[in-house]
């Protein structure tokens, strides 16, 4: 069993139609079209799952860079979730850091302030 990533989709490609793509280069046990949430829309990548893995590196090679709908897709190996946070690049997100930051007041007193209204 091999999981496949195939991206670059066209939003109007179907279960079926990807599934009939993949089965000229071997047996699919399942297709999973990712969708959005929200919209229930396509969001353009799918995985799909062939039972010998033999057959799926021959479908990523004759696949890989071949259009479908206008587009070329991207397919390779799906690699497994892991556990790592989401959100790419970690650390921290906002806030300019540099000359300016929090860190230069440490150990002063802090100044109350005004109400603003």
């Amino acid at each position: 069993m091999k999981n496949l990533y195939v991206g670059n989709l066209p939003h109007s490609t179907t279960e079926a139609e990807l599934r009939g793509v993949f089965e000229a280069h071997g047996a699919v046990e399942k297709v999973s079209i990712v969708t959005d949430r929200e919209t229930g829309r396509a969001r353009g990548f799918a995985f799909v799952e062939m039972t010998n893995p033999a057959e799926a590196d021959k479908a990523v090679a004759a696949l890989n860079g071949k259009e479908l709908g206008g587009r070329a897709l991207k397919i390779n190996e799906a690699k497994p979730k892991t556990d790592a946070p989401r959100g790419g690049g970690g650390g921290k997100r906002f806030g300019g850091g540099g000359a300016g930051s929090r860190d230069d007041y440490q150990g002063h007193a802090r100044q109350p302030r005004e109400p603003r209204w």
